[in-house]
């Protein structure tokens, strides 16, 4: 039986995704939803990133940059696995994460949502 993978310092937050089953007509919300109770750890890892940035004293923070930097960290942990973060979840990231630090509004242009 194979081992698992072994972790690269200061990547130990990073897990395998989980990608949930969802009806072919399911809601971009819906989806997100899904996902996200399945992979919580995205959101903490977006969130420890921001924080990051914000003892830095970075003014404008990009969620596009957030998740680049995220697939980068990903393919670290796990030696090259593909990371499938929908791009279209990248509106839903931030929400949640104003959610839970409404100091950050400053950092983040926020944008009406065109889909449900």
């Amino acid at each position: 039986m194979p081992s698992a993978q072994p972790r690269l310092p200061g990547l130990e937050d990073i897990e395998q995704l989980v990608f949930p089953d969802h009806e072919p007509n399911t809601s971009i919300q819906a989806r997100f939803e899904a996902f996200h109770e399945l992979n919580p750890w995205v959101l903490r890892e977006l969130e420890r990133r921001t924080a990051e940035c914000v003892s830095s004293g970075w003014k404008r923070i990009g969620i596009g940059m957030l998740f680049e930097l995220l697939r980068f960290r990903y393919g670290q942990a796990t030696r090259g696995d593909e990371f499938r973060l929908n791009n279209n979840w990248r509106s839903r990231y931030v929400r949640l994460l104003l959610e839970r630090h409404p100091e950050w509004e400053p950092l983040f242009e926020v944008r009406a949502l065109r889909a449900a």
